[in-house]
């Protein structure tokens, strides 16, 4: 049966990096089922300085900027082209990963998945668009001040970095969003 809930933006609990170099708020996770680790996590840092990213080998990352002028990252010694806001970037978690900031700190949204375990989709969305998924869990988070969601009968409204929250889905789900938000596809392998 299905699960649909908000979660809410200043509920999120505020954690240190594995590299203990600064902040994650956490939104959502997959506890394993008993597995080792997580299945996936979704998750928004602070980045105040240039610097290493912590390893999570086993696992795929989608990042992308939220607020601040940008950044490019050194993956395993290969230059990313600069990543603006809203401009999603995938690279294996077990790389070596440095940062540099483009023009002062920033906030940031991530992904961070296990692919042995999890198909993932995450796609950055503006305006009105009408979607449709049958992915078995479905998270959509707000990037602007107010997202409007019409599920089904429901209708929602998301505040700044809140999400809304979908697990267990079993049929083709349609959804009316209008603002801007990312719309995360998870089915497990």
């Amino acid at each position: 049966m299905s699960r649909l809930h908000v979660l809410q933006a200043r509920d999120y609990p505020r954690m240190p990096w594995k590299n203990g170099a600064g902040f994650t708020e956490e939104i959502a996770r997959d506890h394993g089922n008993g597995l080792d680790g997580f299945g996936w996590r979704l998750s928004i840092a602070d980045i105040q300085a240039s610097g290493a990213f912590s390893s999570f080998a086993g696992y795929q990352r989608i990042i992308t900027v939220l607020q601040g002028d940008g950044m490019r990252l050194w993956v395993d010694g290969q230059l990313s082209r600069p990543l603006l806001p809203f401009d999603g970037f995938a690279f294996e978690g077990a790389s070596e990963v440095d940062c540099h900031l483009i023009g002062g700190p920033i906030r940031d949204f991530n992904l961070i998945y296990a692919p042995q375990r999890y198909r993932a989709r995450l796609q950055w969305l503006e305006g009105f668009n009408r979607l449709h998924t049958s992915a078995s869990t479905v998270l959509l988070f707000a990037a602007s001040q107010a997202v409007e969601v019409a599920a089904g009968h429901q209708a929602l409204q998301l505040g700044r970095h809140d999400c809304l929250q979908l697990e267990g889905n079993e049929a083709l789900l349609a959804l009316d969003v209008q603002g801007q938000c990312c719309l995360i596809e998870l089915d497990p392998r």
